[in-house]
């Protein structure tokens, strides 16, 4: 059956006509950030976790740019041309205007405090990232919000840890990102006591959550720490270990 042309007012069936049609096309485009929770954790869809969507977030390969573009146009986009030809080599955005709603489409990398390269993450069936790559990418915000923490709530209260991506959050994927890297290793650090604080008095299986964030950082402390990881980590919060996310 043939798209509409036109975006839908509700942000929900618009991820899912979006994502439907992307796989229809064959084009290797992944639904990301909170509505990319919203699609892998049943919890997101209710209460108390359930929150507003504003925007769409999406990940695709910066050898697919082309094909991205007439996507999202062909889909009744409007391509934001300064910001693509300023920023086309690693991020593009696009304009549901008449919902004033914005598309953003990280290419090869997802950008903010720290990089998560996601080249090799993109060919899995699902319309969305997998649960860790939603953990991560929530986890690596070093000034959280609230949102963000109900998020990662849901991604922990509905998959369990585990050594794969199979509809789990891959805790062996997590830690070796973490063992590349100290800055995001030292984000990870500061974001848990928040999401545990955000955890309280909600009517979630608290143990159970608690338990997949004790498996995460298991196999975090468990995996060898190259020589740069433990020089850059003698340094501690001395030196600045995030990035500043770019500004809309």
């Amino acid at each position: 059956m043939a798209t509409s042309s036109t975006p839908l007012p509700d942000i929900i069936e618009e991820a899912r006509r979006l994502t439907d049609a992307a796989g229809r096309a064959g084009t290797p485009l992944k639904l990301a950030g909170g509505l990319g929770v919203y699609f892998h954790s049943p919890s997101a869809q209710e209460a108390p976790l359930r929150r507003e969507y504003h925007d769409l977030d999406f990940v695709g390969r910066s050898a697919d740019r082309p094909a991205i573009q007439r996507f999202f146009q062909d889909l009744g986009y409007a391509p934001d041309v300064s910001f693509n030809t300023l920023q086309g080599h690693r991020r593009l955005r696009f304009w549901d205007t008449a919902h004033s709603r914005e598309v953003d489409v990280f290419l090869d990398q997802v950008r903010m405090c720290h990089v998560i390269d996601l080249r090799a993450r993109l060919d899995a069936p699902d319309p969305a990232l997998t649960p860790a790559d939603l953990f991560l990418c929530k986890m690596q915000i070093v000034e959280i919000n609230r949102k963000d923490l109900l998020d990662l709530l849901a991604v922990l209260a509905d998959h369990p840890t585990s050594e794969g991506d199979a509809d789990a959050i891959n805790r062996a994927y997590i830690a070796t990102l973490a063992a590349q890297d100290w800055g995001l290793h030292r984000t990870l650090l500061l974001n848990t006591p928040r999401v545990l604080d955000a955890l309280a008095g909600m009517a979630l299986p608290a143990d159970l959550v608690r338990a997949r964030l004790d498996e995460i950082w298991q196999a975090i402390e468990a995996h060898p720490k190259p020589l740069a990881w433990r020089l850059r980590a003698r340094l501690g919060d001395r030196l600045r270990w995030y990035e500043e996310p770019e500004e809309a």
